[in-house]
């Protein structure tokens, strides 16, 4: 009877492949746990196995992170710095930020804001000069794509690998990249493979690892690790909610706070640095940021109450919530949404009017259905529900794109997301 491999075997001949496949591999390394492992895998395979080569390290420096983090990031390139090839980039392209409502993103290492810089940049440090492709329209994640053949050209290489960190356990879309069909050819028909480019791919040795399958890699084999994780358990942070990722997400709100605790010299440069960070660090996760069980203020309805916040907003601010708010109040009308019996039974049992429809061209069980905004209604399934209360939430939470009330994206978006889409399959030629 066959042995089952466990994931660290699993992963060893997932690099003995790409070592001798592929003559450039660089390792995406933000100084987090997963990319942190998936490093120290590589750096000790080239030692055992004697390659006289080098690993490009890919490093995006996001100016703004703690400080034990960016020690743990120079401690290990240093301690490595005779086997590695470092690629520290410092480059002011946009990044997401749910702290505010003045702005939808800000940006690392901005030369018109380097008097509010939280550190100094370090030195050998690439920045935008080094990259003709560079714009100031450009998001971080593109920034990524068009790196990949940048680094492909400089090296002048035959194939080039990017070893990406991922784990299929820390989200759905993380294990739809893995296991569904992609558009894109893998190499060799490896499905934890994906092509990005002419000759250029990306490869997720770890993918199957658990977090506990990290940890146990760390503690069995002296790995260097971001001792964040450390003061993250002891201020209680769940395992599986320790990430090392910009604070600014709104995926962060909760735990910007523990910054004035755990680096609260960095807290106070933050402050000056990207607007409504202070704010978000108090009531993130608490009623004011806009949970569910936030309260209307006296003397409002939900509609009333979302008008009002719309009248403190900047008028580009407002006008991007009015025009998504009036493409789902148009849906709901015309098409309707997807929603289960037994959601639909409980409308109907309140007295709310809807309109069911029996098809649809989704792929689901669920029935159409027709309807008017509601201002609130008390039911498990609030967050299926159109109502004017879930539209005030994500003006409090500074949720531009309206991920809270599921929104698609409008065509404007979808013409930036189709742009972006056609510079990437312009990279494969």
């Amino acid at each position: 009877m066959a042995v089952s491999k466990n994931v660290y075997e699993l992963a060893q001949e997932r690099l003995e492949l790409i070592f001798k496949e592929f003559d450039t591999i660089c390792v995406s390394f933000s100084g987090g746990k997963d990319s942190g492992v998936l490093l120290n895998l590589c750096i000790d395979y080239i030692r055992r196995n004697n390659l006289k080569r080098k690993l490009c390290v890919f490093h995006m420096d996001y100016e703004i992170q703690y400080t034990v983090t960016i020690d743990y990031v120079d401690r290990i390139l240093e301690a490595n710095k005779d086997i590695l090839e470092v690629y520290r980039v410092c480059v002011p392209f946009k990044v997401t930020t749910c702290t505010s409502m003045y702005q939808s993103y800000w940006r690392p290492w901005d030369e018109s804001m380097k008097e509010l810089w939280v550190r100094q940049m370090p030195q050998g440090s690439y920045t935008k000069e080094a990259f003709p492709f560079y714009t100031e329209k450009m998001w971080d994640y593109e920034f990524q794509m068009h790196f990949a053949k940048w680094l492909h050209q400089r090296k002048d290489a035959v194939r080039t690998c990017f070893l990406i960190g991922i784990r299929t356990q820390e989200s759905f879309n993380r294990w739809r990249s893995i296991h569904l069909n992609r558009k894109y050819q893998m190499y060799h028909n490896y499905r934890w493979t994906s092509k990005i480019g002419n000759d250029i791919f990306n490869a997720y040795p770890i993918y199957d690892w658990k977090t506990t399958d990290i940890w146990t890699a760390n503690g069995k084999f002296g790995f260097d690790y971001n001792h964040l994780y450390d003061l993250y358990y002891k201020a209680g942070v769940n395992i599986e909610r320790q990430r090392v990722a910009s604070p600014f997400l709104c995926e962060a709100q909760e735990s910007l706070a523990l910054y004035k605790v755990i680096d609260p010299n960095t807290w106070g440069k933050m402050i000056g640095r990207v607007n409504g960070v202070n704010f978000t660090g108090i009531y993130g996760g608490t009623h004011a940021m806009g949970w569910q069980s936030v309260r209307i203020p006296e003397g409002y309805t939900w509609k009333s109450f979302m008008q009002f916040l719309l009248s403190t907003l900047p008028e580009e601010t407002r006008r991007n919530y009015l025009k998504k708010l009036t493409v789902s109040i148009e849906f709901w009308r015309t098409k309707g949404g997807c929603l289960g019996e037994n959601t639909i039974k409980k409308l109907q049992d309140a007295g709310i009017p809807i309109e069911v429809m029996n098809h649809t061209n989704y792929k689901t069980n669920k029935k159409p259905v027709r309807m008017d905004y509601l201002d609130d209604i008390d039911i498990t399934e609030f967050r299926e529900i159109p109502t004017y209360k879930r539209m005030c939430i994500c003006i409090l939470k500074n949720d531009h794109a309206c991920k809270y009330m599921g929104f698609a994206l409008t065509k404007e978006e979808i013409y930036k997301r189709d742009k972006i889409m056609e510079q990437f399959k312009n990279m494969m030629l």
